[in-house]
């Protein structure tokens, strides 16, 4: 595994510690990183059985997999925050802005990760 496609959750971790010296609602943090950490096992779950249908031949099945798990996902953090904000305005904002830098780490982390990985052979 590639250090930089997990740069996420040293992110994470990192939140901790400021939203615990910065005052900031403890149900945010909460929220966010269960939502967070709910939406990776889903995306490492459609990614191995995206590789497996892949590795069968099956492509649309596994752009099937990829693009209803990514729907999923967003949803998934959308709906925690917005369930947090209903219950605590401030928290749900803490909330939103975590996933939103986690999301953005994450994203350049991948980015980053698949400009250095060694094609393989029999890949493109």
């Amino acid at each position: 595994m590639s250090p930089p496609k997990h740069v996420d959750l040293v992110v994470l971790a990192a939140a901790l510690a400021v939203f615990l010296l910065g005052g900031l609602p403890m149900l945010g943090f909460a929220a966010a990183a269960a939502a967070w950490l709910a939406q990776r096992g889903v995306q490492a779950l459609a990614n191995r059985r995206a590789g497996a249908e892949l590795a069968a031949g099956n492509r649309q099945r596994a752009m099937a997999t990829v693009a209803t798990t990514t729907l999923g996902r967003v949803w998934l953090m959308a709906t925690v925050v917005l369930l947090t904000g209903l219950a605590e305005r401030e928290a749900g904002l803490a909330a939103g802005l975590l996933l939103l830098a986690l999301f953005t780490v994450s994203f350049a982390a991948q980015g980053i990760a698949h400009l250095f990985d060694e094609p393989q052979a029999g890949k493109a």
